[in-house]
């Protein structure tokens, strides 16, 4: 596989990370692009899960609450950004969050 597929395929749920981690590591020489979309695929997928475990239990307890609900959607948007920056070729961040993920995850490099 090509270094633009997988950049994408580290977005595309967890199992697609893993395949475009194991794929990545036998690219010689290592790719920065590829490495840089890890990175910012798994710390999204982190956020992700933390955001809506948090939304359930605030929501379970306060149902008054379930509009915070539609902070999912901002999550998706983000997320097609973070494909469109691997599609794109182009090293930059996940709008918003994605700073936070840069140079975080040592054992990607």
């Amino acid at each position: 596989m090509n270094q633009k597929t997988l950049s994408i395929l580290s977005y595309v749920t967890i199992i697609g990370w893993i395949i475009a981690y194991v794929k990545g590591k036998e690219l010689q020489p290592k790719n920065d692009l590829v490495t840089y979309h890890l990175e910012q695929g798994l710390g999204f997928f982190i956020l992700s899960i933390l955001v809506n475990v948090i939304l359930s239990v605030v929501v379970f307890m306060v149902p008054a609450l379930g509009i915070l609900n539609y902070l999912s959607l901002v999550l998706l948007v983000l997320w097609v950004f973070g494909i469109i920056n691997a599609v794109n070729e182009q090293k930059k961040p996940i709008p918003l969050v994605g700073a936070m993920f840069e140079n975080k995850f040592g054992f990607l490099a």
